[in-house]
């Protein structure tokens, strides 16, 4: 006897079975995937055998044998042959010959064995159809021989009549008796031309392995079934769906279905049914499509695969995941050893697989569709006995939680598990997995003091994803908590969340309310509030009035140690630079105050970031800069996403104050999107920083109608309320009515800036710097009278407070007020000044008004040299509408600048990059004018005016020089 020949599904499916013949789609859906097996099983069928074609169709539950068997049944039908076909059916296992009858007994009906009077046929008609008394048997409920032989002659005399296909569906449920008739058959394969074509599907428990172990064998061809590859889950898709849907799309159904035909079809005609596209947007989704009854049609095969499969795949349904062995033992009540047998069992149908000492399904979709069909209360019973044993081995409260979630109430040990894989959730950055957590736990029986803890946690898991609903619980757990430490840590968050969220005088009364009930029991926590509470009500200007004489009465010796000293070192450093009082003292107060960074975990309040904001105006911006990068990075450690949202907004000024336009621009933008999907309304104080900030980059760079559409975004065009933020908005508004050539409107927004911080009693010129900048618009209005006065102002102030970039900034208004020889002279200064301060973008705007000026008055090489500088200055920190104005002084002074900067690899020329690149690569100047066939000084030239853009000596210096720059020209230039 042959070997059989194994057709398997191929991994990649070959253009067609025949060059030039495009492989024709099956009319089933569930033969998608499958054209070359079918094309493979009905040529066999054609070609027929003189003594006998026996296939079997192999494959695990669901990959489509019967399908595969049916479409070719139909092509045989079609043929004209005679079709005898059989469904074994775990229900018949026990009925002898049950198969037997359903092949024969359609043919006998229909008179085709009328010419078959031989006793043998009527024995085997007898006993398949008894009309008497049943036939005997043997016990083990074999078929007699001469029931055997009758089977045989009765399917030599249909074979005699013409072309006999015999097809048995689920070889695996056929009953003995019929198993041994069909051995009978295979084993006289010479003598009778018959096509005989089984599926057999994974061996139940109940199955007889001797009698299945010595038929398979017997079948010359076999066509193995697998999964699915991505090619027929995406033809799958466009047959079913009527569109092709996309690559993110095929991989979740075929991950959630393991290719399988019959889960990927059920899932798909459910996601039709629901009206949704195959897009990335139900893919996110796909496991919310698995059908409610899918679980039923696995039923039957869990539940026959052997003793105990039914409980223990109930129990890996529910559980989820790859649960451990011994935890499933425990959720079923089963012994260990039987929970090995029964995942054995199950793996031999192809429902289960086994890693180590865990199971798992063989994909997502078996373990949702079974867990779908199991009762409520079996479900609360797996995960409470899961619970429990995880509990006594001492596991980690996060996977205990996994179960404890599912639990029924009343359980005493489920909050305590709860609450902590809410902290351990927290503190890994899963604030949403916290809040499920937490609001669990809150629908048990709890203690007052206990549930007032967990709802604060909530509402501090809130913040990273719900503001609005954060304060809500916040609220409602300050009011539930006793302990003096929680409630203070409570006020402060909740105050925190109430300034987000704009609504300042509820804040405030609830850090005023709380201090005041704790100020007796314990001062220092009362004194953590209160200063919260200052620096909170310096924001509006009906509160400042109120705090001001208490900030000014402050000492750090107040909280000497206390909890309470760093938040006042923050604020008493605030103090020092809004009053003027000392940079270096300034200095000093914070350094202290951020020992622990800007969003301490044991401390959070703005009051830190307050202090960060500010630090600039010492001239300490890189300082700031360093623990706004810590803060950032923290934030983004803890996953709070409000945190994170608030720190980069402070970056995002940082930034703005070293010039760094496009890194401004940048986090600026971030933090608004953060904001917006945690729920923080546009036009609360956060946003608006943001929003600021972001408007005051964008001027910078010249693009002036985006900076106008985000202060309508964030309804900031019109009259502004008294917070404390709308001075800056003021600001950055007027600079940028200024640009837009509307200078009466800018001088407005100046002056409102100064009226407001006068108010608030701010004497340092560097925090917002309105009087340099009304000067600047005043000198556009024509009143250079005015415009020297406020000038002449600030710059006193400035040199008072001996912050350079200050007196730079004030030096430059008062030049351009002042024109002139003494103008120029006072731009040089100003110059010079600035050179080397934080203030880049500052720095490029004196050197662009001083090359003018010198332009104008004829001294144009001179004017060349600022200009080319500010073009430079101006193109490092993104400042584009200064660069611009460079350009276009330079050009009115005779130049044809060709780069937009003069300095550094973006200065070359393109020849100048070709030369520089081949000098790079070790190329002698003779060898380099060879290769660009110019004269050897040319080469030298260039060189010379490499090396001066580039600020190196020579040669060694190229390579790293050109680094941040390489061009795909020099790259070809390569000898």
């Amino acid at each position: 006897m042959t070997s059989a020949p194994v057709v398997p599904h191929p991994r990649t499916r070959a253009a067609g079975p025949v060059a030039g013949r495009p492989r024709r789609r099956p009319d089933d859906p569930l033969l998608i995937g499958r054209e070359r097996e079918l094309e493979a099983l009905e040529g066999l069928l054609q070609q027929g055998s003189a003594n006998g074609t026996f296939v079997l169709i192999q494959g695990e539950f669901g990959t489509g044998r019967t399908a595969l068997l049916r479409a070719a049944l139909g092509r045989a039908r079609r043929d004209g042959g005679t079709v005898l076909s059989a469904w074994a059916d775990p229900s018949e296992q026990g009925v002898e010959l049950g198969v037997a009858r359903q092949l024969f007994e359609p043919a006998l009906a229909a008179g085709e064995a009328d010419a078959a009077p031989a006793e043998s046929a009527a024995r085997a008609a007898e006993l398949l159809w008894p009309t008497g008394p049943a036939a005997p048997s043997t016990p083990a409920g074999d078929p007699t021989a001469a029931t055997l032989t009758g089977l045989y002659r009765l399917t030599a005399d249909l074979a005699a009549r013409g072309r006999l296909v015999i097809g048995i569906d689920d070889l695996q449920w056929a009953d003995r008796a019929s198993l041994l008739w069909l051995q009978r058959l295979l084993r006289r394969a010479d003598e009778l031309p018959v096509i005989v074509v089984a599926t057999v599907g994974p061996a139940p428990a109940t199955a007889d392995p001797d009698v299945l172990g010595r038929l398979a064998p017997l079948f010359r061809h076999r066509v193995v079934l697998t999964a699915l590859d991505d090619e027929s889950v995406a033809a799958a898709t466009e047959a079913l769906l009527g569109e092709p849907g996309d690559d993110r799309f095929h991989e979740a159904v075929r991950t959630t279905t393991g290719g399988n035909p019959f889960l990927l079809h059920t899932l798909l005609r459910t996601i039709k049914a629901a009206g949704h596209a195959p897009d990335t947007e139900t893919a996110a989704r796909i496991t919310r499509f698995v059908p409610a009854d899918a679980g039923r049609a696995l039923h039957v095969l869990v539940t026959t695969a052997g003793p105990h499969t039914r409980d223990v795949a109930r129990a890996v349904a529910v559980l989820g995941g790859t649960p451990a062995l011994d935890v499933v033992a425990a959720a079923t009540g089963l012994p260990e050893p039987a929970v090995l047998d029964a995942v054995h069992a199950l793996q031999r149908t192809g429902l289960m697989h086994r890693a180590g000492h865990s199971a798992a399904f063989a994909c997502p979709m078996i373990g949702i569709a079974l867990a779908d069909d199991v009762l409520p209360s079996i479900r609360q019973d797996v995960h409470v006995r899961a619970a429990e044993l995880m509990l006594a081995q001492g596991a980690p409260a996060e996977q205990t939680a996994v179960h404890a979630i599912h639990a029924s109430l009343g359980l005493p040990w489920v909050p305590e598990v709860l609450e902590r894989a809410a902290a351990a959730a927290l503190r890994t950055g899963a604030p949403d997995r916290a809040a499920e957590l937490l609001r669990r736990a809150l629908r048990e029986p709890l203690e007052d003091e206990l549930r007032a803890t967990l709802v604060i946690r909530l509402g501090e898991a809130g913040l990273a994803f719900d503001v609005p609903e954060a304060v809500r619980n916040l609220w409602l757990g300050l009011d539930l908590s006793r302990d003096p430490v929680e409630r203070a840590a409570t006020a402060r968050r909740l105050a925190g969340a109430l300034f987000a969220v704009d609504r300042y005088p509820d804040g405030l009364a609830v850090l005023e309310r709380t201090a005041a009930s704790l100020r007796g029991t314990d001062a220092a926590l009362a004194l953590r509030l209160e200063i919260d509470q200052v620096y909170a009500g310096l924001h509006e200007v009906e509160s400042a009035p109120g705090v001001l004489p208490r900030l000014l009465d402050l000492r750090i010796e107040d909280a000497a140690g206390t909890s309470a000293e760093r938040p006042l070192a923050a604020l008493l450093g605030l103090r020092a630079i809004v009053r003027g009082e000392s940079p270096a003292e300034a200095v000093a107060l914070v350094r202290q105050a951020l020992t622990q960074g800007m969003n301490p975990a044991d401390d959070e309040s703005f009051v830190y970031s307050g202090a960060v904001l500010l630090l600039g105006a010492t001239g300490e911006t890189e300082l700031a800069l360093d623990y706004a990068d810590a803060a950032v990075e923290q934030a983004r450690t803890r996953g709070s996403a409000f945190s994170l949202a608030h720190s980069r907004i402070i970056r995002a000024s940082v930034y703005g104050q070293l010039g760094r336009v496009p890194d401004c621009q940048g986090e600026a933008e971030a933090a608004l999107a953060a904001l917006r999907e945690i729920g923080v309304d546009p036009r609360h104080c956060h946003s608006v920083l943001a929003a600021a900030t972001l408007t005051d980059a964008l001027v910078l760079q010249g693009r002036l109608a985006e900076a106008q559409a985000v202060l309508e975004r964030a309804a900031l065009t019109a009259d502004l309320n008294g917070h404390w933020i709308n001075d800056h908005v003021h600001l950055v508004r007027g600079r940028l009515r200024a640009a837009q050539g509307r200078p009466a409107e800018a001088l407005a927004d100046f002056r409102e800036c100064g009226r407001r911080t006068g108010a608030r009693g701010m004497r340092c010129p560097w925090i917002y710097p309105w009087r340099s900048e009304a000067a600047l618009a005043l000198t556009a209005l024509g009143e250079p009278g005015q415009a020297r006065t406020l000038a002449a102002e600030e710059l006193e102030l400035a040199l008072r407070w001996g912050v350079p970039e200050a007196v730079g900034a004030a030096r430059r208004a008062l030049a351009l007020a002042t024109g002139g020889p003494e103008g120029q002279e006072l731009l040089r200064e100003a110059v010079r000044t600035l050179a080397g301060t934080p203030g880049r973008s500052r720095h490029a705007q004196a050197l662009v008004d001083l090359g003018a000026q010198l332009r104008r008055a004829g001294r144009v090489a001179e004017a060349r040299g600022c200009l080319q500088e500010a073009v430079t200055v101006a193109h490092r920190c993104g400042a584009v509408q200064v660069a611009d104005r460079a350009l276009d002084e330079l050009r009115a002074a005779g130049d044809r600048p060709r780069t937009r900067t003069f300095h550094g690899p973006a200065a070359l020329t393109p020849t100048e990059h070709r030369v520089a690149g081949l000098a790079a690569r070790g190329m002698t100047n003779r060898e380099i004018a060879q290769h660009l066939f110019v004269g050897l000084r040319t080469v030298e030239v260039h060189l010379t005016h490499v090396y001066g853009k580039l600020g190196i000596d020579g040669r060694p210096g190229l390579a790293a020089a050109l680094a941040p720059l390489q061009t795909p020209q020099a790259a070809s230039d390569a000898p």
